[in-house]
């Protein structure tokens, strides 16, 4: 942690741990930001640039996170606004999953037959510059209303077909203790619904919401399935860490993991394998790595799907398998996911095939 940093942590220690307060006095503005980290000329120039498509945020905590001396740092790539903001390509779009397009009711998609994804908030503690939503994150205009969640409950209720919600955002832990009580009482009292994921995260950014009273609340309502996103490993602090404890522990939740390839930030063999071992050690287990989306603004973030493919062929069979999530590509204009994988089939002969396993060896498998 920086000496600024530092300092206003100590000035307030009594309000650190609050996640209101971490809310309240998120960094905003590039005055405020220079404050407690160096800004280059550029990065002045691209905060003013790219801050009119897609607004700055970041909690205290997730700045402290930063590594002031390095500007290349992991963190401080996932925040700071960039020049390549600004580049628009033939397939960047501003709604690539098509969520807009298979949404029956306001803030529902239903985009796969039994499942459905609910934005319940579409505020963030940290506005992630990749940020698939950012047509619409941020914006007080796009806020949820109460007959909007009803309209929902009402949907969910009478498709039966639908045994699975997502709640997502922005962060849907952004509600209060008692919004969330209530949307997962509702939710559980549906019969044909067999499991509720909740997206988050709050638990990387400001893992100070996750307090013994929300997880009183969720431990209710198990199983609970807290999805994270957790992107590299600077950001398993010993904050986050007790966090994920409390969900697993007070909370009873299974926590998974899905994180995004990022140029710069995580795409190497090194960074992955770092990312997945220390996921496992603090209870998460990797399920998703993203391809990132093909929202506009976004191409400075993008790592060629064949390289993507190559570092996770080089660390299947190098690491334990509950460590390797699935690599997997959301098809723009709202196709799902697909997996992404290569094929380890050599050849193909008439009473055998031939496969190349991770070290590069040959064996055979009979027909």
């Amino acid at each position: 942690m920086n000496e600024h940093l530092l300092k206003f942590k100590e000035e307030n220690s009594n309000s650190w741990t609050n996640w209101k307060w971490q809310i309240q006095n998120r960094i905003k503005t590039l005055e405020e930001l220079q404050k407690f980290l160096p800004v280059t000329e550029e990065e002045k120039e691209n905060f003013h640039k790219a801050g009119e498509f897609f607004q700055f945020a970041v909690t205290p905590y997730y700045l402290s996170l930063v590594d002031e001396n390095n500007y290349n740092d992991p963190i401080r790539k996932q925040i700071i606004p960039s020049s390549t903001e600004l580049i628009r390509t033939n397939f960047e779009i501003e709604d690539p999953l098509g969520e807009e397009s298979n949404m029956p009711v306001k803030g529902l998609t239903h985009r796969y037959p039994d499942r459905v994804l609910w934005y319940l908030s579409h505020q963030c503690a940290v506005y992630c510059r990749f940020c698939t939503r950012k047509r619409k994150v941020g914006n007080s205009e796009h806020t949820p209303r109460k007959e909007d969640w009803e309209e929902a409950l009402k949907y969910i209720q009478v498709h039966s077909e639908i045994k699975e919600v997502i709640l997502s955002g922005g962060d849907p832990l952004n509600l209060s203790d008692n919004q969330i009580d209530y949307l997962l009482a509702e939710l559980k009292s549906i019969p044909h619904l067999n499991s509720i994921r909740i997206h988050t995260r709050y638990p990387v950014t400001m893992p100070q919401r996750i307090t013994s009273e929300l997880c009183e609340i969720l431990q209710k309502y198990f199983p609970i399935y807290i999805v994270t996103h957790f992107n590299h490993v600077n950001e398993i602090s010993e904050e986050s860490t007790k966090g994920i404890k409390l969900l697993i522990t007070k909370g009873n939740c299974v926590l998974l993991n899905q994180g995004v390839l990022l140029s710069g930030i995580n795409d190497s063999v090194d960074s992955l394998k770092k990312l997945f071992y220390k996921l496992i050690s603090i209870g998460v287990k990797p399920y998703y790595l993203h391809q990132c989306d093909e929202v506009f603004g976004s191409s400075g973030f993008k790592v060629p799907i064949d390289k993507g493919i190559e570092l996770m062929k080089e660390i299947r069979g190098y690491i334990s398998g509950i460590a390797v999530p699935n690599y997997v590509a959301d098809l723009t204009g709202g196709g799902g996911k697909i997996p992404l994988i290569s094929s380890y089939l050599s050849k193909e002969e008439e009473n055998f095939y031939e496969f190349r396993n991770f070290s590069g060896k040959l064996y055979k498998i009979g027909k």
